[in-house]
């Protein structure tokens, strides 16, 4: 229960600095603050289509926040999420490809999300062996993949996989339908995407609290040397971490083909995989909080459309509600913490 209220009281002092620092910035640019904010709120919660498109982008999201929770836990920076988030989209693409005539499309939809799967699980791969055997740093190795990925995906598009007659940056040949998620068709919402990102965040709260692999992650996140004491191989749990972060994002790539944009875009990955890594820390990497802070930025990532459109604003301004959310919680965070240590220190004096 402590710990519970310590972190709500960090989170309101959060969002305070956060909504003080915007509405500074909005007087600044000359736009009404409270009038911003409405559009944000009416863009992305005043109807159940917009509601829709928000629970759209916080799928893959939050598929991509429980990957990192993984390779966090066991202190990784597994900056490649995006890249990871690719290569799933472009696994699950090269699978579905061959179920085009639209025959036995179940078959071919659980082959895809599980090539997805590995695809994202492999590109991870790489960069944890990228570490582990060659002492390249995994943000540089993951960066370095990501744009990999990224030339890989616009090979495809205007080379092998590219649209009869045309090549362009809309993206490969649109999918039969026969091959696209069922969802509903007022709010266009995939129950699968939704039931598949449940079964995720109890999978790895589970994992997390309650199996042999968490509690290793943790014990080798927490004091590397000390995790040779027990016979724990740092190296061997570093690849188990990166694997699990890598498959969660290639189903998040999977779901972005099949179940939001039926195609391999040049964009599949929305930039998720990056945004993914503030909704880990902003939730002080915790499994039950990373679902509601992965909402909150996909309502500023919709509802910020509203912007240019009703008040001549910039949609830009969510981009700098989310950086000022990761700043005001590391400037709250360091704060708490010297506020730990003065106290400490004039205990023992």
């Amino acid at each position: 229960m402590e710990i519970f209220i310590r972190y709500s009281r960090e989170l309101v002092l959060t969002l305070i600095v956060v909504f003080a620092f915007t509405t500074l910035v909005l007087l600044l640019a000359g736009a009404p603050p409270l009038a911003a904010y409405y559009q944000i709120f009416k863009g992305s919660l005043g109807s159940w289509v917009k509601l829709g498109h928000v629970i759209r982008v916080w799928i893959p999201l939050t598929l991509c926040a429980c990957g990192l929770l993984y390779t966090f836990r066991i202190n990784l920076w597994n900056i490649g999420v995006e890249g990871q988030v690719m290569m799933g989209a472009v696994f699950t693409t090269f699978v579905l490809r061959f179920g085009m005539d639209g025959h036995m499309p179940f078959m071919y939809l659980c082959a895809a999300f599980i090539a997805g799967i590995a695809g994202g699980a492999i590109w991870a791969l790489i960069a944890g062996y990228l570490k582990i055997k060659g002492g390249i740093h995994e943000i540089f190795a993951g960066l370095g993949l990501n744009f990999v990925a990224q030339a890989i995906i616009l090979w495809l598009i205007f080379g092998p996989w590219k649209r009869p007659g045309i090549a362009s940056m809309s993206g490969t040949e649109l999918l039969p339908r026969e091959l696209w998620l069922s969802y509903v068709s007022h709010i266009r919402l995939s129950p699968v995407g939704l039931t598949l990102v449940a079964i995720a965040i109890v999978v790895t709260a589970l994992m997390l609290r309650y199996t042999k692999i968490g509690l290793y992650l943790r014990a080798i996140g927490s004091n590397l040397n000390a995790a040779h004491m027990f016979d724990l191989d740092p190296r061997v749990y570093m690849l188990v971490a990166m694997i699990f972060a890598g498959g969660f994002a290639g189903l998040a790539g999977s779901i972005q083909v099949t179940g939001v944009y039926h195609r391999l875009l040049p964009a599949i990955s929305s930039n998720y995989g990056y945004l993914a890594l503030l909704v880990v820390m902003l939730s002080n990497y915790n499994v039950w909080v990373s679902p509601a802070v992965a909402f909150f930025f996909a309502c500023l990532n919709v509802g910020s459309i509203q912007l240019p459109m009703m008040l001549q604003l910039d949609s830009s301004l969510s981009g700098v509600i989310q950086g000022a959310l990761v700043l005001a919680a590391l400037a709250v965070h360091a704060w708490r913490m010297r506020s730990k240590r003065l106290e400490e220190q004039a205990y023992h004096e």
